[in-house]
């Protein structure tokens, strides 16, 4: 099994910027590919960005290049989303996910955070 905490989420204008933060534990997490999806009211879950443990290749969704960047801390065992140039659009509870992949396909990750909540205002 592998544990997934999310923090870091909360209220900020648009323009604003906050970095989400996923400590990962559990066995063979290593192993896995680590991303970002998030969810907005009445809307599908979407990809946002991966990385892996292993390596510094990473993928970021079409709609977040440019703002957001996905990172890690092997030593600490945690993945960062640092979003910036925020907006409302962006608004959504964000998941932090585990998982043999694909990359972008929902169903390849095997292990969910609780989730947490960013909130954009206009």
């Amino acid at each position: 099994q592998v544990q997934l905490v999310e923090s870091g989420g909360g209220l900020v204008q648009a323009g604003g910027s906050l970095r989400l933060s996923c400590v990962a534990s559990g066995r063979a997490f290593g192993r896995y590919l680590m991303a970002w999806f998030r969810q907005a009211p009445g809307k599908e879950r979407e990809f946002v960005a991966a990385t892996r443990w292993t390596d510094d290749n990473t993928s970021h969704a079409d709609s977040v290049k440019g703002r957001f960047t996905i990172s890690k801390d092997n030593d600490k065992n945690t993945v960062y989303l640092q979003m910036n140039s925020l907006n409302p659009d962006d608004t959504a509870v964000y998941y932090c996910a585990a998982g043999p992949g694909p990359t972008t396909w929902l169903k390849g990750y095997l292990y969910w955070g609780q989730g947490t909540q960013v909130t954009v205002s206009s």
